[in-house]
């Protein structure tokens, strides 16, 4: 019995998921097992896949249901302890699952270990952007407010928690994960690995198409969650909605929809007022101005020689 299943859920994502799949057979790590369940891909997934050779790997296809039915088939077969996600365009570094196999072994108690994570543009060049959380312990009441799991690429969850809180919710899509987190923090501790170890494919174009969608799938993963919170909590609810806001502000603005952004941004301190002072909200109102001033094309230059200032530091670094 393999000690890890990895479940990559795979659409029509050819263009990235053979990178992926290197870079989980490259672990250093190898006691797993690789699940990639296709959702109903019409591309040439089914042909690529025949062609693989490592025993490992099994390919799993469905009717197109979505993110979290594939995720779900993928949690009923697999046979590990431990169960991690891998989305199809997303890449891992060689010791990700080592070490985050190592800590659970040593803590039975931890459901869910984390990573901190590297974003890389659409060609999966890095932005020199790395995001670091420090969500450990007891994360439930930090994770309700606001998703402390960035990415649903980076834990590794014990299986049992999946026994104890039940599967993905089918009736969700983006927000799938936050409220599964959120279930896992219900009844478990986590854990972080304190290096990126995981790079996060950023799709500007297409992320924040629907900020309708992304709003009702947040709330109703909000709305959801706090039948469940006691009423002296209750109060964390508005905080929970003025986080989201900010962040479809933050699509919004990557979309270039300058008043849909403005909209979101008045809409996330009319429920949480003290974002105001937050430097995510100032950093947010700064973007907004270069927008203002200097149109699309300005941020998108403001960003490039960001994004380039940042990768010169870290070559530095290194």
């Amino acid at each position: 019995m393999p000690k890890v299943s990895v479940i990559i859920q795979a659409y029509n994502a050819m263009n990235y998921l053979p990178e992926t799949l290197e870079s989980v057979l490259k672990q250093t790590f190898t006691d797993f097992e690789v699940l990639i369940i296709n959702d109903g891909s019409t591309d040439n997934i089914v042909e690529w896949a025949s062609q693989i050779t490592d025993p490992r790997v099994k390919l799993i296809s469905q009717e197109n249901q979505g993110q979290s039915a594939a995720r779900n088939l993928g949690v009923v077969l697999a046979k590990g302890d431990y169960l991690a996600f891998l989305d199809a365009d997303d890449l891992w570094l060689p010791t990700k699952l080592e070490k985050q196999v190592n800590l659970l072994d040593k803590n039975p108690d931890v459901g869910l270990v984390d990573t901190w994570i590297a974003l890389t543009d659409e060609h999966g060049k890095p932005t020199g952007t790395v995001i670091k959380t420090h969500a450990e312990g007891n994360v439930w009441k930090r994770i309700i407010e606001r998703p402390t799991v960035i990415c649903g690429s980076s834990p590794l969850v014990q299986s049992d928690c999946f026994e104890k809180v039940g599967l993905f919710d089918q009736k969700l899509s983006v927000s799938a994960d936050w409220e599964m987190w959120i279930r896992i923090a219900s009844r478990y501790s986590f854990a972080m690995i304190k290096e990126p170890l995981v790079f996060y494919r950023q799709h500007y174009n297409s992320q924040s198409k629907n900020c309708q969608k992304l709003l009702e799938d947040n709330s109703a993963v909000i709305e959801k969650t706090f039948k469940f919170v006691p009423p002296e909590l209750q109060y964390i609810k508005r905080q929970s909605y003025g986080q989201v806001y900010l962040y479809l502000a933050w699509r919004a603005l990557d979309n270039k929809r300058y008043q849909e952004a403005i909209d979101f941004r008045q809409q996330a301190v009319v429920n949480y007022p003290q974002l105001f002072f937050s430097w995510n909200y100032i950093r947010q109102g700064i973007a907004l101005m270069v927008m203002h001033w200097l149109g699309v094309q300005g941020i998108d230059e403001v960003r490039n020689f960001s994004r380039g200032l940042r990768r010169r530091i870290l070559t530095l670094k290194s």
